[in-house]
């Protein structure tokens, strides 16, 4: 189980726990995990002639039946290739032997799987609890797998096996038939003479589009509860409660909760048993509730107090990393500042309502203000407010409404703030918007560099207050974000090539280069700007086709629209919007 950045970003991931529990629980499985070195590791690894290794027995990653990589952030792809370099594994796909591991990968990144289909023998897409068993099961009960195990010196008893999956190219036919798997080879890709993608031909028998799985019953499905406990300190060093996935917001920017639809939740007692639990096997003083927007769990009330009543005692916090303005409430604040008092952080994303309704980002300036007046009456002191710059339809009256937003909280906590507290810190943060893939934004093109930029530039002359501090992210990395996420799969080769001239751990900003990327795509004869920052028709075929997240393109289509009319779409709770997502629900049911 391979995780393409760093170990203390690795494992703050929960979906590595989770998967790295259940297949460790499987009789005749055993999963280890490995992590991109830091530099300096690297360079001595090299030198000394020591292959990228499972943590846990120290054994090459080579050596292993199968490689699986995690890819949820389009900077970690060089990292991919760097791994399998330091492991001695041919990079492309058509250049390994058949005994080689399979390669494969799974996450956020796979609804676009095309910039990486030349590195990877197949793609889960979707959620992978239950298809990483049938994936296992098919290879060791298979000819292939037994045969290239031995191949690599396992030693495990050999049993009657399926024959008719005697070889590689057998086994990705047969595996590509089980729902939720991608395999590159079985598809035949064309192109137009302006470089976009004309044609999606699968072979015989393949899917089109590969539909992703996903779990129907969260109270049935594995979690961690003997979660590992880490050798180091993490990014988020604390047992995390999965609330439920999916999202009924509909922003119309995020693809995370476009992907996880539709919304699925786990029970109050079962949420309150593995908490309990995990906190007990792991020693944390901190449980973290997660959701794309937990404030939106139905029981939330119920389900902290069940989890304060043990945890109070023992100097517990509870922390809510994903709440929303309009649901923070003088019960929710009292129940997450019972232990300690975490930071609060609200994004409302865009600074006029105007903006605001056009990304559907259905939260006003009065419930924004009055999440801060109870936060502030309650004793808190600071806020950080988060924003995107360059949104589809933004123009500069609301860039300047952020600083306008942002004196408003400021103003609310000269009216509301306890007496106890002396000063505000109030920190205003814009990114660089990315268009991905699946959302109703996939054919909308980022602005420029340069036009970024001059927005900053607006906004900052339009904040002099003391008291509110402006942060801003160099647009250099998400530039080439969006080329990667919106690529096609000729991109492989630039992604190569970038790792070639020296590439690593892109997503950390002391390595990152743009003029190396440049450099890359331009040896190739591409340049990243046709992916970035070029509008897509309706008509033409996207290169992310060849996979379906369950929603259906005229839905996205026509949230796009309703963008250009600054009209929203109601929360899925409220009405239907035949997104289509609540097709993948079995018998039924409906989105929770």
């Amino acid at each position: 189980m391979c995780f393409p950045d760093t170990y203390e970003i690795g494992m703050s991931n929960l979906g590595i726990r989770i998967l790295y529990g259940l297949l460790n629980g499987i009789d005749g499985v055993w999963c280890e995990r490995a992590f991109a070195p830091w530099s300096d590791m690297e360079e001595q690894m090299r030198k000394g002639g020591v292959a990228l290794y499972g943590i846990e027995s120290g054994d090459p990653i080579r050596d292993f039946d199968i490689i699986a990589f995690s890819l949820g952030y389009e900077l970690s792809y060089v990292n991919v290739l760097n791994m399998l370099d330091m492991a001695g594994i041919p990079l492309r796909v058509e250049e390994r032997p058949d005994e080689a591991p399979l390669v494969i990968a799974g996450g956020t990144c796979c609804f676009n799987p095309e910039p990486m289909a030349d590195f990877f023998d197949f793609f889960v897409i979707g959620e992978g609890e239950e298809v990483a068993v049938e994936i296992i099961n098919m290879l060791r009960n298979s000819e292939f797998g037994i045969r290239n195990s031995e191949l690599r010196g396992t030693t495990r008893k050999r049993k009657e096996a399926n024959d008719k999956i005697a070889s590689k190219e057998d086994f990705l036919k047969a595996v590509s038939k089980i729902d939720g798997i991608y395999v590159p080879s079985r598809y035949d890709i064309q192109y137009s003479g302006e470089g976009t993608v004309s044609n999606i031909i699968p072979l015989a028998g393949a899917a089109l589009p590969v539909k992703k799985r996903i779990v129907q019953d969260l109270d049935g499905a594995y979690f961690p509860i003997d979660t590992i406990v880490p050798s180091t300190g993490i990014v988020h060093d604390r047992v995390a409660l999965e609330l439920f996935r999916g999202c009924a917001r509909g922003c119309r920017f995020c693809q995370a909760g476009h992907v996880c639809r539709p919304v699925r939740s786990r029970s109050i007692e079962t949420l309150v048993s593995q908490g309990i639990e995990a906190l007990g096997n792991s020693g944390y003083d901190e449980l973290a509730l997660l959701s794309l927007s937990t404030s939106d769990y139905k029981g939330l009330y119920e389900l902290c107090d069940g989890l304060l009543s043990w945890c109070d005692p023992r100097n517990i916090s509870l922390s809510l990393p994903s709440l929303r303005a309009d649901s923070f409430s003088v019960g929710l604040m009292e129940r997450v500042q019972r232990v300690r008092k975490s930071g609060l952080t609200f994004a409302p994303e865009a600074g006029s309502q105007r903006l605001r309704d056009a990304i559907n980002k259905n939260i006003t300036e009065d419930e924004l203000l009055g999440a801060c007046r109870v936060a502030f009456e309650g004793g808190w002191n600071s806020v950080k407010l988060y924003f995107m710059l360059g949104l589809p339809t933004e123009i500069d009256d609301d860039v300047v409404a952020i600083a306008d937003l942002s004196r408003a909280v400021l103003q609310t906590w000269k009216r509301h703030a306890s007496k106890k507290n002396r000063g505000v810190r109030i920190t205003v943060s814009t990114s660089y918007f990315v268009p991905k893939p699946h959302t109703p934004f996939q054919w909308e093109p980022q602005i420029t560099m340069e036009e970024y930029l001059r927005r900053v530039e607006l906004l900052r002359d339009s904040l002099k207050e003391k008291a509110i501090t402006y942060n801003w992210h160099s647009p250099e990395q998400g530039f080439i974000e969006a080329a990667l996420a919106r690529a096609d799969r000729n991109v492989s080769q630039a992604i190569l090539a970038a790792w070639r001239l020296g590439a690593r751990l892109d997503s950390w900003s002391e390595f990152f280069s743009l003029e190396r990327w440049r450099t890359a795509f331009s040896q190739c004869g591409m340049d990243p700007a046709f992916y970035s920052l070029r509008e897509r028709s309706r008509k033409e075929t996207l290169p992310w086709s060849v996979v379906s997240a369950g929603l259906d393109d005229e839905y996205l289509w026509a949230g796009r629209n309703a963008a250009r009319e600054n009209s929203k779409t109601p929360d899925c709770r409220e009405a239907c919007s035949g997104c289509g997502a609540s097709a993948l629900l079995e018998g039924a049911r409906r989105c929770e």
